[in-house]
């Protein structure tokens, strides 16, 4: 029981990690309207840029990368809750993604950069996959993970390295942003980013090719929950000081190349569909050397209280990564205050530090008192709407050490 406690303790602290994370990451980018304003100080643009390449290198393509992790985690231990009960989640948890889908698109209409609504899409293809052997698993996982339509492009380039490359399709959507964000008119906003917004991030991430390594996460994911990988003992001990010290050591020459690769490769037809599969997998090794040593800090008597801080920020992740979008577009967007035109990098990392804390004072207050956060509770609810409705909540009080407890049945 005690290592089943602690397993979800350190999934939801990294959950927070990852929100956080991501949270900063948007504040410096403005929430994706990159915009530096004029007159900023040589001394400050030195910080701006200091701050930058640091967060960038410590969590650009790898938060993500840790959210899909976890996502593939939560699938196996929903799958596995209901197995025990007798019951097949396969399909429920089609609808689920259905809800999910319908957060990502509100999410979207202040946020073009939404990740759910794609979460929603590739998470389908965990339904076959769910009950096949974990050597299938590992193997489809391991081949989405090398990116095998850049693969097939790199050969393309090889055998033609003078071809003309057009330029990335997500692009010419990119530059019709600013005139819909900078502007004052919500609707126009709200409209912009469903429309060309979504387009744009729906190619990018296809050219990028974070559809094949988000689905290789999720599958790690649910290998990481089939062998219990986050619940305490000597053996998983052992597999995290492994990964961390493999991860650590991969990742280095990875990012070397990764810097180097303009130098390296003149032919932008062998230049490019490279650059796609070797930031892959640099990202995925460093977000796995983060993840290991995450987890061995988290059970570490010095570091375990300070990060089990972060527990109550995972556990509402849904809600959080939702908030995050409706307050940031606000603050940066022309509709909402504007702030894109004076927060440089630094201002906008503290802005973003302070929303952390403010995330960390709400979350500790709510999880004293609710079970789920606010979009979970929906969330829950909706998913189990049939069972809600025909099954009567059942409870029972009883008495422990003279303080009454009230126990609801609730679905899992």
């Amino acid at each position: 029981m005690i290592a089943e406690s602690k397993r979800f303790y350190v999934v939801d602290a990294l959950r927070g990690f990852a929100i956080i994370s991501i949270m900063l990451l948007h504040n410096i980018e403005h929430f994706d309207l990159y915009f530096t304003p004029e007159g900023i100080p040589e001394w400050m643009a030195s910080i701006d840029k200091v701050i930058w390449d640091t967060l960038f290198f410590l969590f650009g393509g790898k938060s993500y990368a840790m959210f899909a992790l976890l996502f593939g985690l939560t699938f196996y231990i929903q799958m596995h809750n209901q197995e025990k009960k007798g019951s097949d989640f396969r399909g429920r948890f089609a609808w689920r993604l259905f809800l999910l889908l319908i957060f990502g698109v509100i999410n979207s209409a202040f946020f073009q950069g939404d990740i759910l609504s794609l979460y929603a899409m590739v998470g389908v293809f965990l339904i076959p996959m769910a009950r096949l052997s974990d050597k299938a698993v590992l193997i489809i996982a391991i081949i989405l993970f090398l990116q095998p339509l850049e693969i097939l492009k790199l050969f393309q380039g090889i055998r033609n390295p003078g071809m003309e490359m057009a330029d990335p399709v997500s692009w010419s959507y990119f530059g019709k942003m600013g005139e819909y964000i900078t502007g004052d008119s919500f609707w126009a906003t709200i409209k912009g980013n469903l429309t060309n917004g979504k387009m744009a991030v729906l190619h990018w991430n296809w050219e990028n090719g974070r559809f094949f390594h988000m689905l290789s996460l999720f599958l790690f994911g649910m290998l990481a929950g089939r062998r219990q990988l986050f619940a305490w003992n000597e053996k998983n001990k052992r597999f995290w000081v492994k990964t961390l010290i493999i991860a650590g050591i991969g990742f280095i020459p990875l990012f070397v190349i990764k810097t180097n690769t303009a130098e390296l490769i003149d032919s932008e037809a062998i230049r490019r569909p490279f650059s796609t599969m070797e930031a892959s997998w640099s990202n995925l090794f460093f977000m796995a050397f983060m993840v290991a040593g995450f987890v061995l800090l988290f059970h570490s008597r010095f570091f375990h209280k300070a990060l089990s801080k972060l527990t109550p920020i995972g556990k509402m992740s849904l809600s959080n990564y939702v908030f995050q979008s409706l307050v940031g577009s606000f603050i940066y967007y022309g509709y909402g205050l504007g702030l894109y035109q004076y927060t440089n990098t630094t201002y906008a990392f503290l802005t973003g530090l302070t929303l952390a804390f403010v995330t960390w004072i709400f979350c500790t207050w709510w999880a004293r008192r609710f079970k789920r956060g606010p979009l979970e509770t929906i969330w829950h609810r909706v998913t189990w709407i049939d069972k809600n409705l025909s099954t009567p909540q059942s409870s029972a009080t009883h008495t422990v050490k003279n303080k009454t407890i009230n126990t609801s049945f609730t679905h899992n």
